[in-house]
């Protein structure tokens, strides 16, 4: 009898694709597919089953969909792709993880300063990707005030700098791409995602930001909140904006992917020290801001707290999870990189 090897992936939005997948000798000699997606016509499975039988095990997603897509050629394929099939194969193969393959450690530490926040993203995500940390969620509390501008975005272009130091906001770069954010302790929902590069492979950028953020819409559900994925890196509803993802990949295999969610902040005081808000404001009809933003609050009425505990408790019903802590090298580590890095204004007008 054959040993087959099952792999699966959800589609986000779309139907699991799940593929049984038998190796001899390094190629690939047998492939089942199955799944509650939908595929026009019927004759188009076999097909599907016979495009990767003879390719090494070692081919990448992306080798492996392009002979999918020649087989499945004028076909439709509904609620699923053909990279899809080619993700579960990788997954039955071993070479890409799923959210069931892992075990995730769930921190909330107490508040901390900006800085610090910064360094431990870049410090878990090395521990993660070095294996010497699980995948890990961490809940963050905020110290201070703070701009959290993206990596590449100018500091003089994004920040007031006389309306920062006059309302006591610091300002802070952070290591992944995207946009500026304005943040006030108690007002905002922030977590990080720390997972190895196995649970995005063969996802594009785009992909993975859906992939990521599946859980927290589910977890904005069930509290009453119809949450739903823009992309690329939005998190809306309805209503409007509740929030937006960054993420960054190390190259030893470690993967950031960071929410901030707005609860009730303050509008006027976030335009003016951001310049970029006044200008976002400008394609929405909109001559000012009103004097709180505040999606989770007023589509809850649950204080802050409670939004947290329930986003935490859905994760945990989902996925595999321990209560973590984080160890005092990882503390001392971020301490060393927030003094050295993240508060030193080389960094933080590296793009003046």
């Amino acid at each position: 009898m054959t040993d087959l090897r099952r792999g699966e992936y959800k589609v986000a939005g779309g139907k699991l694709v799940a593929a049984d997948v038998a190796v001899r000798n390094g190629a690939i000699t047998e492939m089942h597919i199955n799944g509650d997606f939908f595929l026009e016509p019927d004759e188009a499975l076999p097909r599907l089953n016979n495009a990767l039988v003879g390719l090494p095990e070692t081919a990448t997603v992306e080798t492996m969909t392009r002979h999918l897509d020649a087989a499945v050629k004028g076909a439709h394929l509904v609620g699923f792709t053909t990279s899809a099939v080619a993700i579960a194969v990788r997954r039955a193969l071993g070479f890409a993880t799923g959210w069931a393959d892992h075990t995730f450690a769930v921190v909330h530490p107490a508040p901390m300063s900006p800085a610090m926040h910064l360094a431990l993203d870049e410090v878990l995500t090395a521990e993660v990707g070095a294996g010497r940390r699980p995948p890990t969620l961490r809940f963050w509390e905020w110290s201070s005030r703070a701009i959290i501008i993206g990596s590449f975005q100018s500091l003089r272009n994004e920040v007031d700098a006389d309306e920062a130091d006059a309302a006591d906001v610091s300002v802070v770069r952070r290591i992944s791409g995207g946009g500026a954010m304005f943040v006030e302790p108690g007002n905002v929902v922030t977590y990080s995602l720390y997972v190895p590069s196995s649970l995005v492979e063969g996802l594009s950028f785009e992909q993975s930001y859906s992939f990521l953020d599946d859980w927290v819409l589910g977890g904005l559900r069930s509290i009453g909140i119809d949450a739903h994925y823009q992309p690329l890196n939005d998190i809306t509803s309805p209503l409007g904006k509740i929030g937006g993802a960054a993420q960054k990949r190390l190259a030893n295999g470690g993967v950031l992917h960071h929410v901030t969610m707005s609860y009730d902040v303050d509008a006027d005081l976030m335009l003016r020290v951001l310049r970029i808000g006044r200008e976002k404001l400008s394609d929405k009809g909109t001559k000012s801001a009103k004097k709180r933003v505040d999606p989770l609050r007023s589509q809850t009425g649950m204080p802050r707290e409670q939004v947290i505990e329930a986003l935490k408790d859905h994760f945990r019903e989902r996925y595999d999870t321990v209560d973590g802590q984080l160890t005092d090298d990882e503390l001392a580590r971020a301490r060393r990189l927030a003094e050295e890095k993240f508060s030193n204004p080389e960094w933080t007008a590296r793009v003046p």
